[in-house]
C-alpha cells in the first residue's frame, strides 16, 4: 500500500482554517447541516455539471466536522471523481479500514485516470481481494475499465472470467476495451458471445456492438445485434440507428442502409454524411450528391469529411461546377487549414483539368500535410505538368516534409508523362535503397508504363514477369497502352489475353482483342471470339457521355437522336466531318468485331457519344470556353483522334475524363500522350 500512502500524505485532508460559506453556522441544527451537505454532494454527482473542485474540497471538511464521513463516503468519492480530484479520492479511500463495493469502484475509476495507472491497480487490485464484496459486479467492471486502460487486455478479460453473469454494463466495457485497443475482430467476437449469452443491449451497448462490427465488416454480428436493437425498442434511438447506418455503408450494403435512414425519426449530421460517404465510396457518385445536397435543404450543415465525399462524388463525375457548388458548403479557411478538405478539392480540380486552380488552391493552403503534396505531385504528372511537379518535389524536400511511398507513385508517374527513362529508374532505386521503402504494385505500374510509353516493351514484360507480385489489370493494361503506341500487335494479344484471365467479365478487353484479329484479318478468330464471349454470358456495357451545362446533365449515347438539339448536333458533326476529311482524317477501321466493307464502319462510327457531346458543347458554351466531357468507357481510338483535331479546328480546350484517366486535349494534343 506503499503509492496509496504516499497519496495520503500528498494533500491535507482537514477541513480548511479560513471562514467558508458552505459551513453550517452554530445555530443551524447537526440534522439540516447533514441534509445540506448530502443534497449538495447529490448534486456533483453529474459528470456533465460536476463541482467545482474547491467546493467538493470544502463539503469534504464539512463531512469531517459533522463526522458524516463514514456515511456519505461513496457520495464524496463520486464527487471527488467527476470535479477531476483523483489523487485526493485516491488518498482519502486509502485511509478507509473497510472499503465497501460502493467506495471501491471510484477509486478504481479515479486510479484510471492517473498517467501511469498500472501500481495503483495492482495495490488495489490486492486490496479488493481481501473483501468479501470482491466478486461484486461494480468492483471487477472498474477493475476490467483499469486493466483495459493500462493496456493489459489479458488481465481484463480475466477479471470479466470471474463475473458469475456479467451484466450488460459488463459486457459492454469488455467489449469497448477491445476496441479501444484496435482489436476490432476480438470485440466482436465478445458481441457474439454477449448476444449468444442473451444479453438485452441498451443504447450505449448496441452502439458499442454496431461499430465494432462495422470496423471489423463483420455483417453477421451486426445484424443480430441490429435485430436485438429492435426488439428491445431502443433501434429509433439517433445514436443507435446511425450506427446502424453506418454498419450497412460500411459492408456496401447501401439498400438497408437507406431503409434505415429512411425509418429514422430524426436525422443528425452524422447520419446523413454516413450516406452521403456510403454512396461515394461505392461508386454511386449522383445519389452521394442527392443526399449532400438534401441535407442542406433540410437544415443539416455538413461537416468537413462530408464535404470531401460531396467533392469525391463530384470528381467521378467531371462536375466541375457542382464541386465548387459543393465546396461553399463551408467556409474558405476551412481548406487552407484542413487537408482532407484541401486535397480533396485539389483532386476536383485536378481531374477536371483545372490544374492551375489547383495549383492555386495548394499555394493558398496554409496547413500542407503528405497527403496534400502528393496530390498536388500527381496531379501535375498526369496533366503533363512534369517539370513542375518535379520541382515541387525540391520545395517538399526543402520544407522538411518527408517523401512517402505514394510520393513516389506521384513522382514516377510524372515520369512516365514525359518520357524520362533514367530518371525513373533512379527513383525507383533511390525509393528502395535511400528511403527503404518496398515497392507496391502501383510502383511497378508506373515503371511498366514508363517504359511501355517510351517503347521499351520488352524490358516493360520483363520487369511484369519479374515483380514480387502478380501483375493487376492496371499494370497489363498500361504494357498494352504502349503496344497500341508502338503497334505490337503480338505481344498485345498476349496482354490482352491476361487481362481477360483477370476479369473476364469485362467486355472492353474482348473488343481490343478483336481489334487485333480484325486488322490482321483473322475472321476466324474474331468469329470465334464472338462466340466465347457470347457463350460466357458477358454483356456489352452500353457507351455513354455526359455534359453538364448550366446545372443539367445532358448524356448521350452511341447514335443517339434524343437530345431535343438533334438535328444541330449532327449538323455540328457534319460540318467538323468535312474539315477533318479535308485535313487527311479518315476515322479508325479497326474497332468493330466483324467483317464489315470499310464504307459500312466508316458510316458506324461517326456519332459515337464523346463526338455527340463535345457538338453539343461547342453549341451551348461560348467561344474559348471549355468544354468538360465525362465518359463512362474508355475513350476509343478514333475518338481520341478525332477530338485532338476538333480541339485544334475549334481553338477549344476538350476536356474528357474516362474511366481510364483525365484527357485535356489543346491545340491537336492530349495530356496523355497518346497512351491511356
Amino acid at each position: 500500500m506503499e503509492v496509496l500512502r504516499d497519496f495520503a500524505h500528498s494533500e491535507p485532508l482537514n477541513p480548511p482554517t479560513r471562514p467558508s460559506t458552505l459551513a453550517p453556522a452554530t445555530s443551524v441544527p447537526a440534522a439540516a447541516a447533514a441534509a445540506s451537505t448530502h443534497r449538495a454532494l447529490l448534486g456533483g454527482l453529474s459528470p456533465s455539471k460536476p463541482l467545482p473542485p474547491l467546493t467538493v474540497r470544502l463539503l469534504h471538511g464539512r463531512l469531517l466536522r459533522l463526522d458524516l464521513l463514514a456515511d456519505l463516503s461513496h457520495l464524496l468519492l463520486r464527487a471527488l471523481f467527476s470535479s477531476g480530484l483523483h489523487l485526493h479520492a485516491l488518498s482519502l479511500h486509502s485511509l478507509f479500514p473497510d472499503p465497501s463495493h460502493l467506495t471501491l469502484p471510484f477509486a478504481l475509476n479515479s486510479a484510471s485516470r492517473l498517467p501511469n495507472p498500472l501500481p495503483v491497480s495492482e495495490q488495489l487490485h490486492a486490496r479488493s481481494l481481501k473483501l468479501p464484496s470482491h466478486s461484486n459486479p461494480h468492483i471487477l467492471t472498474s477493475l476490467l475499465n483499469l486493466y483495459a486502460k493500462c493496456g493489459l487486455l489479458d488481465r481484463a478479460r480475466g477479471v470479466f472470467d470471474e463475473m458469475r453473469c456479467p451484466s450488460t454494463v459488463s459486457w459492454t466495457a469488455l467489449i469497448a476495451a477491445y476496441m479501444n485497443a484496435g482489436r476490432d475482430k476480438e470485440a466482436v467476437a465478445a458481441a457474439r458471445e454477449a448476444l449468444a449469452s442473451g444479453m438485452r443491449p441498451d443504447s450505449i451497448t448496441a452502439v458499442r456492438v454496431l461499430t465494432a462490427c462495422a470496423q471489423a465488416a463483420d455483417l453477421d454480428t451486426g445484424e443480430a445485434a441490429w435485430r436485438a436493437a429492435l426488439r428491445e425498442g431502443i433501434a429509433t434511438r439517433l445514436f443507435v440507428a446511425t450506427a446502424a447506418v453506418n454498419l450497412y455503408v460500411k459492408c456496401g450494403e447501401m439498400a438497408k442502409a437507406r431503409e434505415v435512414f429512411d425509418k429514422m425519426p430524426e436525422k443528425d449530421a452524422v447520419a446523413w454524411g454516413a450516406m452521403v460517404k456510403g454512396y461515394a465510396s461505392s461508386r454511386h457518385p449522383r445519389e452521394a450528391l442527392e443526399f449532400f445536397f438534401a441535407m442542406q435543404n433540410q437544415g443539416v450543415r455538413p461537416d468537413c469529411y462530408t464535404v470531401a465525399d460531396a467533392l469525391s462524388a463530384c470528381t467521378r463525375l467531371g462536375k466541375l461546377d457542382l464541386g465548387r457548388q459543393a465546396a461553399r458548403a463551408v467556409d474558405w479557411d476551412e481548406f487552407l487549414d484542413d487537408p482532407v478538405l484541401g486535397s480533396a478539392l485539389i483532386d476536383l480540380y485536378v481531374k477536371c483539368g483545372s490544374t492551375w486552380d489547383a495549383w492555386s488552391v495548394f499555394q493558398q493552403m496554409r496547413k500542407r500535410g503528405i497527403a496534400v503534396w502528393n496530390k498536388m505531385i500527381l496531379g501535375l504528372g498526369t496533366a503533363g505538368h512534369g517539370k513542375t511537379a518535379f520541382a515541387l518535389v525540391g520545395q517538399m524536400e526543402k520544407s522538411g516534409m518527408k517523401l512517402n511511398d505514394r510520393s513516389f507513385v506521384g513522382i514516377l508517374c510524372s515520369c512516365a508523362h514525359t518520357g524520362l527513362v533514367k530518371d525513373g529508374w533512379r527513383y525507383f532505386h533511390n525509393m528502395v535503397e535511400l528511403y527503404h521503402f518496398i515497392p507496391r504494385i502501383d510502383h511497378y505500374g508506373c515503371m511498366v508504363d514508363l517504359l511501355s510509353r517510351a517503347g521499351l516493351l520488352q524490358e516493360a514484360h520483363r520487369l511484369i514477369n519479374d515483380m514480387p507480385m502478380k501483375a493487376n489489370a492496371a499494370v497489363w493494361g498500361a504494357l498494352h497502352g504502349g503496344c497500341k503506341i508502338h503497334r505490337d500487335p503480338e505481344l498485345a494479344k498476349h496482354v490482352l489475353k491476361q487481362l481477360i484471365l483477370l476479369d473476364p467479365r469485362n467486355y472492353g478487353n474482348y473488343i481490343m482483342l478483336s481489334d487485333i484479329y480484325s486488322n490482321s484479318d483473322r475472321w476466324k478468330d474474331a468469329k470465334k471470339l464472338r462466340l466465347d464471349v457470347k457463350a460466357k454470358g458477358v454483356k456489352k456495357v452500353c457507351a455513354y457521355s455526359w455534359v453538364v451545362f448550366s446545372g443539367k446533365v445532358h448524356e448521350f449515347r452511341v447514335g443517339d437522336k434524343s437530345h431535343p438539339l438533334t438535328g444541330q448536333i449532327y449538323k455540328k458533326l457534319d460540318e467538323f466531318g468535312m474539315e477533318l476529311k479535308n485535313m487527311g482524317y479518315s476515322p479508325t477501321t479497326d474497332l468493330v468485331l466483324f467483317d464489315l466493307e470499310d464504307q459500312e464502319k466508316e458510316h458506324i462510327l461517326v456519332p459515337y457519344s464523346e463526338k455527340l457531346a463535345i457538338a453539343f458543347g461547342l453549341l451551348s458554351t461560348r467561344p474559348g470556353e471549355p468544354i468538360r466531357i465525362t465518359n463512362n468507357l474508355r475513350v476509343c481510338t478514333d475518338c481520341h483522334t478525332a477530338i485532338k483535331l476538333i480541339s485544334m479546328i475549334a481553338h477549344r480546350e476538350i476536356i474528357v475524363q474516362d474511366n481510364s484517366r483525365l484527357h485535356c486535349f489543346r491545340d491537336g494534343c492530349c495530356s496523355c500522350n497518346d497512351c491511356w
